[in-house]
């Protein structure tokens, strides 16, 4: 029997007895980490290892978002810091795509290191000038081409070190003008203006095997529903303007966007054409709701899941992360040394 179509996260830094039960018995198919369940690298490789053996599943997913900047999980004095995706403009741009590729081989190395085998990276989306700062530095770039040429070297990255990427937030979160944690974006953009800008790093990237989809409005598209919960946007767009194939997650179901409870929030998604449902913060009882609501993976959903995870390599190259790092900080003149 295949495991239910949800990622789940924890509410600590190691599993209570509770959890172990619940999450033996819901058998969701992947793992997410936040800070909270982040103290040490040994205290990470155990919970790893816990959050596996609760399922049987020596493959479930372990994602993390280790995007850099203001959104990396994993932080000194353990780990590396790693500059937000924007500063790597300050890079001369012969050098610029290196870098990318580097920093992800080096997050990579780290993740591998504790059994992490998704990142929630690269983020793809586009800024506008008025938009939310949401995104802002976390975006690589102010142009789509650009976007998708370092949005690339960074998911290469990360394969090669045997971590999977997660495009995001497909098709676009680059025009809120809100944040979708706390309410939910609307983009007024037309159709022509969302193509050429919004989804032309996506399309770019549609080979990858996975995404995650933005909690936003496009009211040229759907005028009531979030791209999360619009069979219009999913299949239309994400599936079909942008021709992407691989599996795709929700963004996180617990964030104000999305109203509702979470066992209708869960459903809503899954039936517009997400393939997993993500929810990140651990609370028992929306915990739940969401397997109740969640199936277990079946059909082309299953499909996906399972080409997603043969994409990682069986071997990785030859490495080495001191050599790496010092080549990295000395691109930044030591600005993110550890």
């Amino acid at each position: 029997m295949s495991a239910r179509a949800c990622i789940l996260g924890c509410s600590g830094a190691a599993l209570s007895g509770a959890e172990r039960g619940f999450f033996r018995a819901a058998d969701p198919w992947g793992f997410i980490l936040f800070r909270r369940n982040v103290e040490s690298p040994d205290q990470v490789r155990r919970l790893v290892e816990a959050l596996r053996a609760s399922v049987g599943r020596s493959d479930a997913p372990v994602l993390i978002d280790q995007e850099g900047g203001r959104v990396q999980r994993l932080r000194p004095p353990h780990w590396p810091a790693y500059p937000p995706s924007g500063a790597y403009g300050e890079i001369p741009s012969a050098e610029r795509r290196e870098m990318v590729w580097l920093g992800a081989r080096l997050i990579a190395h780290d993740l591998h290191a504790l059994g992490v085998t998704v990142d929630c990276l690269p983020v793809l989306d586009v800024p506008a000038p008025d938009a939310h700062e949401v995104i802002g530095d976390r975006a690589y770039a102010r142009e789509p081409a650009e976007v998708a040429r370092l949005g690339r070297a960074a998911a290469e990255g990360l394969i090669a070190g045997d971590v999977l990427p997660v495009i995001k937030h497909i098709p676009g979160h680059g025009r809120a003008r809100v944040d979708s944690h706390k309410r939910l974006p609307a983009v007024d953009a037309s159709l022509a203006e969302l193509e050429a800008r919004d989804f032309a790093p996506f399309r770019a990237l549609a080979d990858m095997p996975m995404a995650m989809t933005a909690h936003v409005v496009y009211r040229a598209l759907d005028r009531a529903r979030p791209a999360t919960t619009s069979p219009l946007v999913i299949a239309d767009i994400i599936r079909g303007a942008i021709g992407f194939q691989g599996l795709l997650i929700s963004d996180d179901l617990s964030m104000n966007a999305l109203k509702g409870g979470l066992g209708e929030r869960t459903r809503a998604a899954l039936a517009a054409g997400c393939d997993v449902a993500l929810h990140c913060n651990g609370d028992a009882e929306e915990m739940a709701s969401v397997v109740d609501a969640a199936p277990t993976l079946a059909g082309e959903a299953l499909a996906r899941a399972k080409a997603a995870l043969a994409r990682l390599p069986r071997e990785i190259g030859l490495f080495d992360a001191m050599e790496g790092r010092a080549r990295f900080d000395a691109a930044f003149d030591g600005r993110w040394a550890a």
